[in-house]
């Protein structure tokens, strides 16, 4: 799958990450050359994402076109519920609560960069908030009320990044990059991509191994080729054609959300 990044104007964008294509927006939208590539997953990193912005269309056109975008427009509808940040709020808790209790302040603002934070210790909740939003440059706002709680997720601009931050956004963002391209290298063509949904802590799950391995061997000889992912990769789904749940749903459950967000990224 090859990689691009959707800007308003490259002369403008204040990164230089090596092996990644930069677009600027209105060639993506208009020119035909980008509408019959395939397999393309686009990083829009237009300046806006307002509803009818350019960025706004970058990734609804992307999604029209089968390509994954980041973020996609669940993504950004995400951001502006209410109800599911509070949902991620409390299933964070306990990472949230573990980061944030050495911080004096009753407000805090976390930089998340592809996953990553210039602040080692914040690594594994700026991930997890990746991997929930699926923006490639964001900030978390939390306030404490007793216990500290997420308030809000918003997208930024590369041009609102810190001059001392952005050698680091280049760096986070190369080992992305790699690390991704070397993730979905498969031995095989195959037509179809699965994921599995499954929680090996599970005591009584829908379907038992037995099951499963029962049903990749029927997906496999069709040309399906299936992997079983955990909560963990939620942030991975737009690398699937199909999402089969194989874990006990709840309406107040990451399933739930993985259940949305497959929906709405075109996964059957």
């Amino acid at each position: 799958m090859s990689v691009l990044i959707v800007v308003n104007d490259p002369k403008k964008w204040p990164f230089d990450i090596p092996g990644v294509d930069v677009v600027d927006a209105r060639s993506y939208l208009t020119k035909p050359e980008f509408s019959e590539r395939r397999n393309v997953k686009v990083f829009n990193l237009c300046r806006s994402y307002a509803y009818q912005s350019t960025g706004y269309y970058v990734s609804l056109l992307a999604q029209a076109r089968g390509h994954k975008p980041l973020p996609s427009i669940s993504s950004l509808q995400d951001m502006k519920s209410q109800a599911i940040v509070r949902l991620v709020s409390d299933d964070l808790d306990d990472l949230i609560q573990k980061c944030l209790a050495p911080i004096q302040s009753e407000r805090f603002t976390l930089s998340v960069y592809f996953g990553r934070n210039m602040a080692k210790r914040y690594d594994k909740l700026a991930l997890q908030l990746f991997n929930l939003f699926q923006s490639p440059l964001m900030r978390a706002q939390f306030v404490k009320d007793k216990k500290w709680l997420l308030r809000s997720v918003t997208t930024i601009a590369g041009s609102e990044v810190p001059i001392t931050h952005r050698d680091f956004v280049v760096q986070v963002a190369t080992e992305h990059f790699k690390g991704r391209v070397s993730r979905v290298r498969r031995p095989a063509p195959t037509r179809y991509d699965m994921a599995i949904l499954t929680n090996p802590a599970e005591a009584v799950p829908p379907s038992d191994e037995k099951a499963i391995k029962k049903f990749i061997k029927a997906a496999e000889s069709m040309g399906i080729a299936v992997e079983m992912i955990t909560r963990d990769d939620y942030g991975r789904l737009a690398e699937f054609d199909a999402l089969f749940i194989r874990e006990t749903t709840q309406v107040n459950h990451h399933t739930y959300r993985f259940s949305r967000r497959a929906a709405g990224e075109g996964l059957v």
